[in-house]
């Protein structure tokens, strides 16, 4: 009996627009997995490889890489999209769909501030289900809120410059510190012991909880250090006082040059607490002209690096605690203190300052547009 002679595979060629298409498929993060093979499968074969070595790279049946290879050359990019399938059609269209839309974002029920699923689906007469997969197609969540805080500094963008400046291209032979200090941080212990973490149960502490005094930490962290020194970007300065005055601050700068390499120019970056701006402390810069003072602009502590510090703090030691005394509550800070200067790892500032403003622009126009829309 005859055998059957393989039938040879149609030749894929791409021009640059098709490659450029499919090439962004593949590159794509967000993208369905299915299309992202599907271009990676075209592209394959516009090199020449056969149905085989296609499949065997990208993982997929000869037969899959035959069906979408001959569905481009019929269809070019048009055929890589899903066919209709069978099924029920749809009970709402499209015109309702807008009106459920515009419902949750231009109005707001009568007894809440915002919609529910619930709300919504008795007040367009849809099911609650549908409210649901029409608010997930548009990823539209009203229960929930952020927050934010525009700075009002008249110098806001000079300052965004100077200390993003520092953080992506720090100046030769010195060292930029972000401090800052973490004030009051409560010594609490719970009412009652915890209960830790078991399989199917996670830990279960009381709601409630015993004050036993309070701490400020000041800190100070190393962004930036462009000279080869004992002190590595990354590592934390520390000390925990009982207030945080003038008089305390200075105390900690002279810790801060206690622990930093002589020779270099050092860069403080912190905010405008007036502890931070007495005649105390100017007269202690004005001592050290190789120390320079850099203000973040008000209300933005975001850009201080220290802070990403202190959250790291608070998550991973202070929240999840309980401390019976302040003694052990500034134990607890000091360890962690040196677990992070054992290990420094130093944050990767990437936003540039013009990226920064350009962003906070686009922000305000979308906001001024909003407004004036509403009346």
């Amino acid at each position: 009996m005859a055998k059957g002679r393989a039938t040879k595979a149609t030749k894929i060629e791409l021009s640059e627009v098709e490659r450029e298409n499919l090439n962004r498929l593949v590159r794509r993060r967000k993208v369905a997995r299915g299309d992202a093979q599907r271009a990676e499968i075209v592209l394959r074969a516009a090199e020449g490889l056969n149905n085989c070595e296609i499949a065997a790279a990208v993982g997929v049946t000869r037969q899959t890489v035959r069906t979408w290879r001959e569905r481009f050359a019929k269809h070019r990019l048009d055929g890589l999209d899903d066919e209709p399938r069978c099924g029920a059609p749809r009970k709402i269209g499209d015109d309702r769909v807008e009106e459920i839309v515009t419902k949750t974002l231009e109005t707001q029920p009568k007894n809440a501030t915002h919609w529910s699923t619930r709300g919504m689906a008795k007040a367009s007469g849809v099911s609650t289900s549908s409210v649901h997969r029409i608010w997930r197609a548009f990823s539209l969540q009203p229960h929930r809120t952020e927050t934010f805080k525009l700075s009002t500094d008249p110098q806001f963008v000079e300052k965004v410059r100077d200390i993003v400046g520092l953080y992506l291209d720090p100046p030769d032979k010195a060292l930029v510190i972000c401090v800052d200090e973490k004030s009051q941080i409560q010594a609490l212990d719970r009412t009652q012991p915890l209960l830790p973490m078991r399989p199917g149960q996670v830990e279960r502490r009381t709601h409630d909880y015993d004050r036993h005094g309070t701490t400020t930490l000041f800190a100070g962290f190393i962004a930036a250090v462009t000279a080869e020194t004992a002190v590595k970007a990354g590592s934390v300065i520390g000390t925990c006082m009982p207030r945080h005055r003038a008089q305390e601050f200075r105390k900690f700068l002279d810790e801060v040059e206690r622990n930093v390499p002589s020779g270099l120019d050092i860069h403080v970056v912190m905010d405008n607490a007036s502890s931070h701006k007495t005649q105390m402390i100017r007269r202690w810069f004005a001592k050290r002209p190789h120390w320079h003072m850099h203000f973040t602009p008000t209300s933005s502590s975001w850009i201080n690096q220290v802070e990403r510090f202190f959250a790291l703090l608070a998550e991973k030691q202070i929240k999840p605690g309980a401390h019976k005394s302040v003694k052990d509550l500034i134990a607890a800070i000091k360890a962690f203190l040196a677990q992070q200067n054992a290990d420094p790892k130093p944050l990767r500032w990437t936003k540039s300052a013009d990226d920064i403003l350009a962003s906070i622009e686009r922000f305000c126009r979308r906001t001024i547009d909003l407004h004036a829309k509403a009346g």
